[in-house]
């Protein structure tokens, strides 16, 4: 058991090395300056954090990508805040982006295509046939079904949040429904996959790319 808890740390450590500061530090910068100073004071201080922390990304060499992508972020949650004038709705993005995971984790499973196969798809690029066969993708469709009740769950608190104007309630509900809350699922998802598909009895990825008969030894590594 010790190599998959090492894999999962390996594979953590890679997704905190992404976006993850870009997308926790505005926003919470934004509803402490607006609860002090007001809205417009709020919204210049996020931005001029998100543009901070591009340039220090561009300096470092790091992918212009999360540069670009926390600038643009920062700046269309600060232009519905300004046009609207109401502080809450900076984080309309994020309950639009919590109700498209919702809708494609629903209907990706309806439709038989399970969205948490895709990602381990595009994330590890192993073969998509693989995913497809049912000794494997029923291990996909649950993990899928458990992120959807995730999704859902956090659409649910930022709409209740939002509805009641409360910008430093959806800023803390971003927050710890955000990276510790997904870290938490994606640990799980990970522990839980590994074990469907034992218990499935299907092929491991190297054995379905070698064609080779069974009885398989079935998935030891990665989900």
């Amino acid at each position: 058991m010790k190599f998959k808890w090492q894999e999962i740390w390996e594979e953590l450590r890679s997704v905190l090395s992404g976006s993850t500061i870009d997308a926790l530090l505005p926003p919470i910068l934004y509803v402490v300056i607006n609860s002090i100073f007001g809205l417009i004071p709020g919204v210049i201080a996020a931005l001029g954090l998100a543009v901070l922390l591009g340039v220090l990304r561009l300096v470092k060499r790091q992918k212009w990508q999360y540069a670009l992508g926390g600038v643009l972020g920062v700046g269309l949650a600060a232009g519905l805040a300004l046009l609207t004038q109401n502080a809450a709705s900076y984080f309309i993005p994020a309950i639009i982006s919590s109700g498209i995971l919702l809708l494609a984790a629903l209907i990706s499973n309806l439709i038989g295509k399970p969205m948490a196969a895709w990602v381990s798809h595009l994330i590890r690029g192993w073969p998509l046939g693989w995913f497809w066969r049912e000794d494997i993708k029923a291990a996909y469709r649950d993990v899928t079904w458990m992120w959807a009740f995730f999704f859902g769950l956090r659409l649910t608190a930022q709409i209740l949040l939002f509805r009641q104007g409360e910008a430093a309630g959806l800023a803390w509900a971003n927050t710890l429904l955000g990276w510790p809350v997904t870290i938490a699922v994606l640990v799980l998802s990970y522990i839980y996959g590994l074990w469907r598909l034992r218990q499935l009895g299907g092929p491991g990825v190297d054995e379905f790319e070698e064609g080779k008969e069974p009885p398989w030894e079935g998935q030891t590594r990665g989900f």
